[in-house]
Formats: C-alpha cells, structure tokens, sequence
C-alpha cells in the first residue's frame, strides 16, 4: 500500500496548480543549458533520458520466468547516485548504477529490476557492510520507540572499507517498473532561483532542492511560491518548505512538484519535526469529526452491565501497570497470585482496544491508514485519538478497565502448568514506574515507605504490590534464562534519551538509556503473552493468523562478518542465533574496555540482521519461514500493545474469534497479508521518524550545550578517515585526516588487521611530533562540535595525551521507554 496523500495537513502558499500547468517552453522540467534535455528527435519531440516503463503483463510474466527481480529500492545517503535492492538468494546486494539506470525510483519504493548483461555489471570492492539506515537489528530495537539508536547516516554508504578491498564483479540492474510507490513523494528543502535568469523558465519556475539529496531537485511555479521570493530571495536562504512531487517525465532530470507548506527556519525543533513526518507520510492531523463521532459520546464512560456477564471479573485481583515514569497510554498490566502448592497464577492483561473500535467503522478505516503511534523525543503522533488512548483504554489506577487477558499457571521456575485466554474486567490497584518496580528489586526485604510509592487503592497494601513484584521478578529472571539457555539472541545497542527544558523544548542534556531488572520483568511476560496467543490463534486459523517472523541473517554480509572476526582473532560462533549470543555473553568481561569493545562487536553483528516483519499464515506456504530467528521460537505475534499498534488490534479480533467471542470474517489471506504488508512499510517509516527525532535533538544538543567531549572507540579504519562508536552519546561519527592539524598518515595491512599511523603536528616547535596507531577497538578520545551549516555536527580526534576528559559513566542513566524484544 503506498503512502496517502495527506494534503489536510498543508496550508498551501498558494493556488494548487495542475501538472499540465507546469509545462515549460523548454518541455517538462527541461534543464536550462542542458544540451542533452534540449535535443530534439526526428520527430520534433525532447530526448529521453529515461527508459519507458514497461507494461504490467510484461512485468508479471517477466517476474514468473525470472528474468526479472523485484525488491525494495535502497539509494545510498552520502552518494546519491548508488542504489541497491537485496538479492532474493541472499546473496551481496544487486546494484543498480546511477539517477538513470534508477528510472525516477525513489528510496523505499517496491521495484522490479533487470539485470544486464554481464559484460556491464560494475566492478566493486568487497567490503563488510554494504547497507544503509534501514538494515538494523530488529532484536536491539525497542517496542516502544522513543530512544531509538542514533545512525551516522555517513557510516553507513557503501564506501565502509573494513578489511583490505579486494576486486569482486557485483551483478548490476535498471528499474524497468515501479511496483510501489512507497516513499511518500514530499521532501523538505529549500527555494533557490534558477540560475540563468535569461531563460522563459526563470520567469516561470523557482527551483527546490531536497535536503534529502536521494530525492530529486524539484520545479515548483513562482505562483506558489511567496509573493515576495524573487525579489528577496534571501530573505528565504533558511526557510524549510515542504515541496510533493507530482511528476517525472521520461525527458526530464528534474521532477515537476508543487509547494505545500512553508515550514518555518531550518535547524528548529517543531519545522524540522514537521518536514519529518511529512517526508515519511506519517499523518499528524487532528482526527475527524467523522472518526470521533465513532467513540462513547456520555462521558464519564462506565462499562456497560452486560459487559460483566460476557467477562472474566478480576477487579478484586492485585494488578498493576509497570510503565516510563511519563507515560500516558497504558495497555498491558501485571498480577502474581501465590496458589497454596507453592506455584503462581500469573497474568498479563491487555487493554481491550478492539471494544471501541468496531470493525469497518472510520475510526477502524482510520487506525488501519495509520498503523502505529510514532514517539518522538518531545511528543508522540498517536495512532487512535486521545481520548481512547489516555483514557477509555488506557488502564489507568483504581478504575475498572476492559481487558483480554492471559493466565496462567506457573511454576517458580517458570513451567507452564495451566493456561487461559479471555476478556476481563480489571481494576489496576496502582501506576508504577519503572523506577518504582526497580527500587523494589533492589530492596527485597526493605519496606518501602509509602512516601516513595504511588497512590495505592485501598483494598491492597504496599507490601501486597511489592511481594508480587518480587516474585514476577524471580520467574521472569528463570524465564530469560532458559530462553536464552534455548537459543535466543538479544542485540542491545546504545541508545539515547533525553532531559528537555519545559519552557524552550530545547534539551538540556541526555543519557544512555540503561536496560535494567524491571525493564526486563516486563518484557518477560510480553513475550510470554505474545508467544501464547501466536500458538493459539494458528492452532484456531492456520492460515488467517496474523503472525511475526524474523529471517535469519543475510548470508552474504554475516560470511563478510565471519571472515571480519577470523582476521580480527575473535573466536566468534555465528552458526545460530544461540550461539552468537552466546559468543558476545562469554567473550568479554565487565571492565570498560570489554564492555566497548562489545558495543562495536555488537553493532556490527546488528548489520547482517534482517527486518522482523508481520505476515498471514495462509499466504507464506513453508513453515519453516514463520520461524522468529532472534528469539528462536516457531510462532510469535504482536497482542501486547494495542493502543499503538494496528497489527495488534488485529490480532485482538483474531483471539477472540478462536474463543468464539465473535464470528470469524470471511478474509482471504491475500487481504491479511496485503494489511500485515501495510503495518510492515508504516513500521519501518516510524522507526526511521524517530531515529531521525533522535538525531535532531542531539544535533541540537551538540550546538547548544557543546563542545562535547568523550571515549570513542575504533569501528573501521579507512586510508584516510576512521569510524568511531562515542561511547558516552552511542552515536558513531567517521573522522578526517584532512580534518585533524597532522604532519602525515599512512595507511597498511599488518597481517590482516587494517592500522592507520597518523603523525601530529607538534603545538611547539621544541617538541617532537606525537605519532598515534589507530587500529579497531582502539579507545580514542574526541569531541564532537557543531558545524556552520544547521544541525551538522562532526567529531575531532584529541591529540594523545590530552587530558581533561569525563568518565563516560558520570552521564549514564536509566532509560524511560517500555521494552518488549521485537
């Protein structure tokens, strides 16, 4: 499903001008001054610079006999005229060559490609990683997004050169149709003039230049720009706008598009967050009159009487939520009954989101569009309206709440004895946070003080809540432990959350997001729920459940990986999720070196990893692909978090359709497959959304609060430049020689290890010059700092010997997001 139009949301600069308009007296987005757009054909008519597209029956016939390929389109950040879609086999990545060869694909856009002939494939380099932003580790990314890992878009082109290059033939292609058109077509960026102001065109068309430089330079018609931009067209040098693109044509190297919005200054919080969502079509409007008219109209709402006939009632039951200290949505709960045989009736209860969102309604039509809340570091773009998500669902403290719950019976090991699915009705006796769940970890025979407690309802006590902490505590520690005892693999990368100033927005400093005992209580009995409800729907519905599968590695770059840590002398088993997890467990100890050199190694074992991603059982014929590589189960779903998720309120409606709550909808697996494709593609744009979040606010940071200084350690090293991991912020920077005052460098191989000696300039003339060894793991120290243009920032290796430096630790501090393994 491609992106929808969102034009709500856009306050025009002006009138909305039809494509037909646009048209030059040079042809369509003709060039001026390019001879190659200005040649004629015999028949009068402009030169084609790209290839028509073929037709849909050819594509289709093409894709059945294999002489075509299709895939996801993948453009290079740093080099915008490299591309790439990944090989069905596996293997290294096919490369598509240049804007040309590309056929006006955008990034993310679903394409179908041919390969050429052999003789006109390029000749490249191998190197260890060959991917671009969206290729990370689907097990160390979070549930619930909001300090997400912050990607040096720079580390990741297609240059990184990890290991001596060697000559390789990579197989290369053209886009010969667009499947898709995922990516949204709207780009932020700037207004210019066109240069030669004697041409028709420079009195009919201003010209926009992306800030995304894999998106194409754009003509939009002076009328829809700002009355005054010709003739004060600096007065707009650092105004963001937001520009659609609404045609390419054959014989054009720029698109056609049309002005939507003026944003505001670039290198601001809100105009930058702005052009975000709108470049990812994430839809930031107000819900509709249409949509809220879909929700309980008398407020207060009360359950309906004839609910408690239909439900399980557990109002009298000691649950509680577990949740960040801010959140406002709360959809899953907790409760730990001790039974008399010594065992525990344990359940995860999850906010009934599907009550109040009836099948085919516009609130549902709407939810579906949406797919998933975004969190952004200042804000979260919800994906059901406030309303349902902070009050009606969410389970809030001493208020009866509509659940579908899990329940089982539980030995303090962790056995299941018993299991139970159903709708309840809960009254959560208290809001923890997750400060709160730690602070009685860590104090198990302490009698915690009310004072440092949240409100309690009174038909439960402090030292009820904190018994039953402590003993979802010990069976989720036995829990985890056999789960990685049966192969799991967990792949935690450094992530940031910040502190924001309440007045400016701005942020005021930040932290390493730390992964603690309560974090890891919760995710426990997530993934608990999950995997219960994905056996028992496909049990119900083999093939309309809506289930979760995580590929294993791509085969290619985890061989590069392999031979990477052979040349490096690391002892590393890469033969199953287990076994890798294991290799990073036992491999290195707790001093601060080891716990670096695990981060690096950890990031880069994160690269080969694919994408987990939804799908319908009956549209993926082999079992054995349903499998879930990171966590190393056969079946596993999303039925956790239903408030932020669409998948999940899906798979609400399958389980109770499996207890005969309700009729099963005649859907075909097509249909399921088509909505799981649609929840995979607004995913992977919210991931990106708040990556990018991310990285705004810590540019932000580095500009206001900075210079920066911390340890970094050796990722890569180049001939002339390095990549590093800043260990205090998790960020990853590459770093210049002809940045850095040396007198020389010089790259070589020593054995198989890639060493870069760089010779300092002396800072007097009686000393001797200062030569450094930079090889990976390598700890380093630098400072990051801010660069003229807005939101750049680039990091500076300190001269050996400088001293003056932080403990990286000082700023470590506990992160503030739900956990749940992907």
């Amino acid at each position: 499903m491609s992106h929808p139009d969102y034009r709500v949301n856009l306050r025009p600069l002006g009138t909305p001008r039809g494509v037909s308009s646009l048209v030059g007296p040079h042809g369509v987005g003709a060039s001026p001054g390019d001879k190659k757009s200005k040649s004629k054909t015999t028949r009068g008519k402009k030169k084609s610079i790209f290839e028509t597209y073929m037709s849909k029956e050819d594509v289709s016939e093409g894709l059945k006999r294999g002489t075509l390929i299709q895939g996801v389109l993948r453009i290079n950040p740093k080099k915008f005229h490299e591309a790439f879609i990944p090989s069905p086999d596996g293997d290294r990545d096919i490369f598509i060559d240049g804007v040309v060869a590309r056929n006006r694909a955008l990034n993310g856009d679903l394409v179908v490609v041919k390969l050429l002939p052999e003789e006109q494939w390029k000749t490249r380099k191998l190197r260890l990683r060959e991917v671009t932003w969206h290729v990370q580790c689907p097990t160390g990314s979070k549930e619930d997004a909001g300090a997400p890992v912050i990607k040096d878009e720079n580390t990741f082109t297609s240059q990184d050169s990890r290991v001596l290059p060697e000559k390789s033939l990579q197989r290369s292609a053209k886009v010969v149709y667009i499947l898709e058109k995922k990516h949204s077509r709207a780009a932020t960026g700037f207004l210019k003039l066109l240069a030669d102001k004697n041409s028709e065109l420079f009195r009919k068309y201003a010209l926009f230049s992306p800030s995304d430089h894999r998106v194409p330079r754009i003509y939009v018609p002076l009328k829809d720009c700002p009355q005054d931009f010709v003739t004060r067209p600096k007065d707009y040098a650092n105004t963001l706008f937001i520009c659609r693109i609404m045609d390419w044509k054959e014989d054009s190297n720029f698109a056609l598009g049309q002005l939507a919005k003026s944003l505001g200054q670039a290198g601001e919080i809100e105009p930058e967050t702005e052009g975000i969502l709108t470049e990812y079509g994430v839809d930031f409007s107000d819900f509709s009159s249409e949509v809220l008219e879909c929700l309980p109209q008398g407020l207060p709402w009360t359950i309906p009487p004839e609910e408690f006939s239909r439900r399980r009632d557990l109002r009298k039951d000691c649950i509680f939520t577990i949740d960040p200290s801010t959140a406002r949505d709360l959809d899953d709960a907790l409760s730990c009954k001790p039974l008399a045989d010594g065992n525990f009736e344990v359940g995860v209860h999850i906010a009934d989101v599907s009550y109040f969102v009836p099948e085919g309604s516009s609130l549902d039509k709407v939810a579906a569009e949406r797919a998933t809340s975004v969190y952004l570091v200042q804000k979260v773009v919800p994906m059901l309206p406030r309303l349902l998500c902070e009050e009606l669902c969410s389970l809030n403290p001493m208020t009866d709440k509509l659940t579908f719950s899990v329940i089982w019976t539980l030995t303090p090991k962790g056995k299941i004895l018993a299991e139970w699915f159903g709708r309840t009705i809960i009254r959560s006796c208290t809001k923890l946070s997750y400060e709160h769940a730690q602070s009685m970890i860590e104090s198990p025979t302490r009698r915690i003080p009310e004072r440092e407690l949240p409100a309690i309802s009174p038909e439960h006590t402090c030292d009820e809540v904190h018994r039953a902490v402590l003993n979802l505590h010990g069976i989720a520690k036995e829990l985890r432990r056999q789960r990685f005892a049966d192969g799991a693999l967990r792949l935690d990368q450094l992530k940031l959350a910040f502190t924001l100033d309440h007045e400016t927005g701005l942020p005021q400093g930040c932290h390493v997001y730390e992964y603690r005992d309560s974090n890891k209580l919760v995710e426990e009995f997530m993934l608990l729920a999950n995997m219960a409800v994905a056996h028992k729907i496909h049990r119900a519905f083999p093939e309309q459940a809506l289930l979760r599968r995580h590929p294993p590695p791509q085969t290619k770059m985890l061989n590069d990986l392999v031979e990477f840590c052979d040349q490096m002398g690391l002892p590393m088993d890469f033969s199953s999720a287990g076994a890798l997890n294991k290799s990073l467990t036992e491999m290195f100890g707790d001093d601060k070196y080891s716990l670096a050199r695990k981060e690096v190694l950890t990031n880069m074992c994160s690269r080969p990893m694919q994408m987990a991603v939804y799908f319908c059982s009956g549209a993926l014929r082999d079992p054995a692909q349903f499998r879930h590589y990171a966590l190393n189960v056969p079946l596993y779903t999303h039925f956790t978090s239903p408030i932020r998720r669409f998948a999940d309120v899906l798979v609400h409606r399958l389980l109770a359709s499996a207890l005969g709550y309700r009729e099963l909808p005649d859907v075909e697996p097509d249909a399921l497959q088509k909505q799981a494709d649609h929840c995979n593609d607004r995913r992977m744009a919210s991931k990106r959304v708040q990556e990018l979040s991310t990285g705004l606010f810590f540019a932000i940071l580095v500009r206001e609060s900075g210079p920066l200084e911390s340890e970094a350690m050796v990722m890569g090293v180049l001939n002339q430049a390095f990549d590093v991991l800043v260990l205090r912020y998790g960020v990853q920077k590459r770093i210049y020689c002809n940045m850095l005052p040396l007198r020389s460098h010089h790259f070589q191989k020593v054995g198989k290890k890639p060493e870069l000696t760089l010779v300092w300039e002396p800072e007097d003339l009686e000393q001797e010059p200062v030569q450094q060894v930079i090889t990976i793991f390598n700890l380093v120290e630098v400072v990051l700092q801010a660069e003229a243009t807005a939101l750049k920032y680039s990091a500076v290796l300190k001269r050996p010997g400088t001293e003056g430096l932080l403990d990286p630790q000082d700023q470590l501090g506990c992160g503030d997001h739900k956990e749940e393994q992907d």
